[in-house]
């Protein structure tokens, strides 16, 4: 089975958790929603990389946010990828500013209470994690 080591980083302001809509340009979970993620590459510690994502898909320095949480890493199987596992290492922050900017990877954004995150069509067992920091 193949398997690949991602971040999963839950970004909160005010008690509200900031869940991201991955476009049609990203080559996987296209139009699911999400946290902000990405793969870890070469070995490169997992913090360092949630810090980097949250730069690049939503424009918060890492000055501007706070690790609240590492959560446990945890192993996902999505259906879109028989044969695949993902290795995801989940973080919670919290950020001083609600303001974000998104790149191409997602399309659109919105800030919910943690309970709404079933309202949403989501990668897979995205609750999972986010309730493995909660």
């Amino acid at each position: 089975m193949r398997s690949t080591k991602i971040v999963t980083s839950f970004v909160t302001y005010n008690e509200k958790l900031l869940l991201l809509k991955r476009s049609n340009h990203v080559k996987s979970m296209k139009g699911l929603w999400g946290a902000v993620s990405g793969i870890i590459e070469n070995g490169e510690e997992p913090l360092r990389r949630a810090k980097i994502e949250i730069y690049e898909e939503i424009g918060v320095k890492s000055d501007q946010i706070q690790l609240l949480k590492t959560g446990h890493e945890m192993a996902i199987s999505s259906p879109q990828y028989p044969n695949h596992q993902w290795m995801v290492f989940p973080f919670l922050f919290s950020m001083k500013l609600q303001k974000i900017s998104l790149n191409w990877e997602n399309e659109s954004y919105v800030w919910i209470e943690p309970q709404e995150i079933h309202k949403y069509d989501t990668v897979p067992s995205l609750s999972e994690v986010l309730f493995n920091l909660l």
